[in-house]
């Protein structure tokens, strides 16, 4: 096969490399269609310029990706490099070989100056992304004029000076791209994760099972011969349940 590609290991299966962009998950619309439960549907990107080729993962899956078994953000990719996303295993070839050290990343940009309200626009545009679902996809142009109580035209023409200022380029996924590089940036984060958040089950899809209610308030005997009503005692915490409901939470803003 001419040109760089890559191969599923467990299928054999053989797909090269876009020009530009090359999309990897479990959706029906990517690139590179990994069937692995570990795998969200939109998992992560290969990006090409000119010989070289790096892999970005999108950061909207709690089981990550790795390179040659290290947890990676973004890396330059080398000849024959294992590529892991979740427990689904690829492995890239045909890149051409050059002398420097592919376990440095790549530097990130500098992130551009953003007015207060675009950054309002992308910490709307990334707080579904930042919540402690294993995957969702960020806001839509709606979601984010109903949350800013702006119209969705206005919301649309911030949209477009972000692409500009970020240099995010015209096709598909273009939101998720722009949250991608804001949280790679670190314009934007969210709160330390709770402890029920650090319990639940790393599955990159499945939806929170609903909270263990609490148990019912023992109530007190009632004294022989006393007028008075028993007073109800105090409720005992419910214990935490592995995958119970875990609120989304706050994103907050870096200036």
């Amino acid at each position: 096969m001419d040109g760089p590609y890559i191969r599923v290991e467990d299928s054999g299966l053989m797909t090269p490399l876009r020009e530009d962009v090359t999309t990897i998950g479990r959706g029906r619309s990517v690139d590179i269609h990994l069937t692995d439960p570990s795998v969200s549907r939109l998992h992560a990107e290969i990006i090409r310029r000119g010989p070289y080729a790096y892999v970005t993962d999108l950061g909207l899956s709690r089981n990550g990706t790795r390179v040659n078994g290290r947890l990676v953000a973004r890396r330059v990719l080398e000849d024959g490099d294992v590529l892991s996303f979740g427990s689904a295993r690829c492995r890239v070839f045909g890149i051409v070989a050059e002398e420097f050290s592919a376990e440095v990343e790549l530097r990130r940009p500098a992130a551009p100056e953003l007015t207060r309200r675009e950054l309002d626009v992308v910490t709307s545009l990334c707080r579904p992304a930042l919540s402690d679902e294993a995957f969702v996809a960020p806001a839509t142009a709606r979601e984010i004029a109903a949350d800013l109580v702006v119209t969705e035209a206005a919301v649309k023409q911030h949209l477009l000076r972000l692409y500009q200022k970020f240099r995010i380029p015209e096709g598909p996924n273009r939101r998720v791209r722009l949250a991608n590089e804001v949280v790679a940036l670190g314009l934007v984060r969210p709160l330390p994760p709770t402890e029920k958040s650090l319990t639940a089950p790393a599955d990159p899809d499945a939806s929170a099972a609903p909270a263990t209610p609490a148990a019912p308030a023992a109530r007190a005997p009632r004294a022989a011969g006393s007028r008075s009503a028993a007073v109800p005692a105090q409720a005992s915490p419910a214990s935490t349940v592995a995958g119970s409901a875990v609120a989304a939470p706050s994103v907050a803003a870096v200036s």
